[in-house]
């Protein structure tokens, strides 16, 4: 069997599709296409149902996919041999992070990872959106909320807490609401655009506030941050990210919402010490941090008041 073209029949069994798997591989589908063909008439036998919207996985695909995996992760293993012996991590691992805590927070600490591995490359991607560790759309995720998936290794990484803001010259103007009544009714309020929204955790503002709507409507918390910051409303933002901003005023302190950001990794990747360093230096960084993803005591506040990942519908 050659590995190469097992290696791209396993890009096709991870995500399901001919022309996905030829894009994240840099190749023409036609290629891949050949090369799997080439691959079931080297061992005689189908792998794929190609079908109109994607390929489905034969019972021979499936069981030697499984299989490859375990090779990947094998091969993974013994290149980390090499790089131990040379006093050194190199490669490539891609980190995805909510937009919050990937531009906010990580990237302007990235500088520190940079000097402890020069030759390990950092892939950050920092969008609004869940990532498919199964299918290699990143090495490691930071994710909101305890992640359920098949052959995944998690962790928690910390809670953080989210407040209601406005802007200095915002709450000037139209004043600072005392209630939650006169906040939904006398102000305009920003929120997430709710068919993007993509995991449960990040509906906090109608957790907070059952009768919320939003006036404006923006994907991902530094956008959010920037329209409040600007004076377009009142919005529900992470402390961590507001708090070090002087034009923006924390109101109704009473009102809480409480999240957690997890690590999720594909177990094959457990032993891989290029990732286990990522790992190593995202915790790191953010137990230095905990003040600032904590700065209020959640249990000093009416209990109506606090909402945690739990606590929803």
């Amino acid at each position: 069997m050659d590995w190469n073209d097992a290696h791209l029949f396993l890009a096709v069994a991870r995500t399901g599709q001919m022309l996905a798997a030829a894009r994240r591989l840099g190749i023409s589908q036609a290629t891949l296409s050949r090369r799997v063909a080439a691959l079931e008439s080297d061992l005689g036998q189908a792998l794929l149902v190609r079908q109109a919207h994607g390929c489905a996985l034969t019972e021979t695909g499936l069981a030697l996919a499984e299989r490859l995996e375990r090779v990947e992760a094998e091969m993974i293993r013994a290149e980390e041999i090499t790089e131990r012996g040379a006093a050194r991590l190199t490669g490539t691992v891609r980190v995805g992070a909510p937009d919050g805590f990937g531009i906010a927070f990580l990237a302007s600490r990235l500088e520190r990872f940079a000097s402890r591995h020069p030759e390990l490359v950092f892939q950050l991607v920092p969008v609004p959106r869940a990532f498919s560790l199964s299918e290699r759309e990143a090495d490691l995720a930071v994710l909101v909320g305890q992640p359920a998936g098949h052959r995944l290794v998690v962790r928690k990484l910390t809670d953080y807490t989210l407040s209601l803001y406005g802007a200095r010259h915002y709450l000037e103007q139209f004043g600072e609401p005392r209630s939650l009544d006169g906040l939904t009714t006398r102000h305009r309020l920003i929120g997430h655009v709710d068919d993007l929204v993509y995991a449960p955790g990040l509906n906090y503002t109608r957790d907070l506030v059952r009768n919320w709507q939003s006036a404006l409507e923006i994907s991902g918390a530094v956008a959010q941050v920037a329209a409040v910051q600007g004076g377009a409303g009142i919005g529900v933002l992470h402390d961590y990210i507001a708090q070090p901003v002087p034009e923006l005023v924390r109101i109704l302190p009473e009102i809480v919402a409480t999240r957690s950001y997890w690590i999720a990794y594909h177990e094959n990747l457990r032993n891989t010490a290029r990732v286990q360093a990522v790992v190593k230096f995202l915790t790191e960084i953010v137990r230095e941090a905990r003040q600032d993803f904590l700065p209020y005591d959640v249990a000093d506040a009416p209990p109506a008041a606090v909402r945690t990942d739990a606590d929803r519908d």
